[in-house]
């Protein structure tokens, strides 16, 4: 059963006795200011989660700039997801939003970590909002990739389709049923995805030293999409950046264990996921190949095509969603991407992020913009 509630008092009310507390010890590579675990343990034991010392408590780690921290207490596992020691601006904010999607898929069938408890209160942790999730075992392919995944085609070949059949599922959930209907802002989502993200690709160039965005095709590809914006869709669950590197894949077989890293969740076309694993599917000629890591190279997976019939084996996540559109989301889902990694790009001009790493985005940004123009002319 999913508990979710709030702190609703200041910490130091109603906790623990002092020598209680004092009996929590602190992991050595856990900075208190990061998670507290004498504070965690009395918040656990207010939800009545079982009780006991913190064991095989390690930091993970993944690609994320949140702070996961997996422990067992009570003889029961748990991660703790909160935003990195440094919080940006709207960490908290996507924090709680993470905690009520993953909240409102327990019980849908889709392939996500579970929630034990959420603390959307940021004055019990030190300014941070925290949840307890369920832990997932797997592992994340663009990382690693064990046996029997590594030698066998056949296993990577369903490893992709099941990639896409994972998404087919959250695109089936009804998003109004499920408590989401005033979780985003479907109405105009479509229109307004160009516009968007064309004023943000003009926003860098308030950085200091960018020159400005050197993308061949980025016009020819902002002018295709508002001619062709599809005129029927549906809203729904998106994940909003659905990739190989947001998967957990379990350890026996093809299986998705978990659909990871909920940060851009929101209400808009779920068939825009869908585009994004096809815009960030590997392909050995380009450098998306390098999202993917081992699995990319590895190679074996299945063709888009392949994909996209995956995708359609579970006709409620297609009802009312026109896949003939799907090339459409495909190049949105470049366009999208490319611009977002021109960002870093941009930062590194202006001393904020390594050169080697703008460099490097922005090669991947140039490999999407062909990749749409590809994607066009097909």
């Amino acid at each position: 059963m999913t508990v979710t509630l709030q702190y609703d008092h200041a910490p130091g009310e109603d906790r623990a006795p002092a020598s209680e507390e004092a009996a929590v010890q602190q992991p050595e590579d856990i900075d208190p200011a990061l998670v507290d675990f004498a504070v965690l343990a009395a918040w656990m034991d207010e939800r009545g989660l079982p009780g006991g010392p913190f064991e095989d408590v390690a930091r993970l780690t993944g690609g994320t700039q949140n702070t996961l921290v997996r422990f067992r207490r009570g003889g029961a596992g748990y991660v703790l997801r909160r935003g990195p020691e440094h919080l940006r601006a709207k960490t908290n904010e996507v924090l709680r939003r993470e905690a009520r999607v993953l909240s409102a898929l327990d019980g849908t069938g889709v392939p996500a970590p579970r929630i034990i408890a959420s603390c959307p209160d940021e004055k019990v942790m030190g300014g941070a909002v925290f949840y307890l999730m369920t832990p997932v075992e797997g592992f994340n392919a663009s990382v690693s990739l064990p046996e029997p995944h590594a030698s066998d085609a056949a296993v990577r070949h369903a490893m992709g389709l099941n990639a896409a059949r994972a998404l087919s599922a959250l695109g089936a959930v009804d998003h109004e049923a499920a408590g989401l209907g005033d979780f985003g802002r479907p109405d105009g989502f479509l229109e307004r995805q160009v516009g968007r993200w064309t004023s943000e690709l003009e926003s860098y160039s308030a950085l200091d030293g960018y020159p400005g965005p050197d993308i061949p095709g980025l016009d020819k590809v902002a002018a295709w999409l508002e001619a062709n914006r599809p005129a029927v869709w549906r809203p729904g669950i998106m994940h909003g950046d659905y990739h190989l590197a947001n998967l957990m894949y379990g350890f026996g077989g093809p299986k998705v264990a978990a659909i990871v890293d909920w940060e851009m969740c929101t209400i808009g076309d779920p068939l825009l996921d869908l585009g994004w694993l096809l815009a960030t599917w590997p392909d050995h000629g380009d450098e998306s190949a390098r999202l993917a890591g081992p699995l990319g190279a590895a190679g074996g997976l299945p063709s888009g095509a392949e994909l996209v019939a995956a995708y359609a084996e579970r006709g409620a996540a297609t009802a009312g969603r026109d896949l003939s559109s799907i090339t459409w989301y495909a190049v949105l889902a470049c366009f999208k991407l490319g611009i977002v990694l021109e960002g870093t790009h941009a930062r590194a001009f202006a001393g904020k992020a390594p050169k080697e790493t703008g460099d490097l985005l922005h090669g991947i940004t140039l490999g999407l913009f062909r990749r749409a123009e590809a994607f066009i002319a097909s």
